[in-house]
Order: C-alpha cells, then structure tokens, then sequence
C-alpha cells in the first residue's frame, strides 16, 4: 500500500519530496501528493515528515 498523506496535517514543506528516490511525490495545491504506481513503500518520507503527516 502506498504512502498516505494527511492533508490537515500536510504544510507543505516539501521535505518528503527530497526524501523519496523514485521521486513518487510532488507539491499540488502546497500539499504533498504521493503517486500510489510509483511509490515503493520504502518508508523515506514518513521519517522525515516533520508533521507526522504521511503514514504507510
């Protein structure tokens, strides 16, 4: 299952985006957006959330 971005929590930081290797999330509307075919399910995002906004 992919990566799942609360979007009440999300600031938009854009921390995650610099975190994922294939690149699988992008900034719309200034809220993270995990693209579900192309997450990898790593995990590199959640820890570096610093809402705590993105869970696998």
């Amino acid at each position: 299952m992919a990566a799942k971005v609360n979007k009440d929590t999300c600031v938009g930081c854009g921390s995650c985006v610099d975190a994922c290797p294939v690149t699988a999330i992008k900034l719309e509307n200034d809220k993270a957006q995990v693209s579900e075919g192309d997450c990898i399910e790593c995990g590199a995002c959640v820890g570096t959330c610093p809402c705590e906004a993105i869970s696998l």
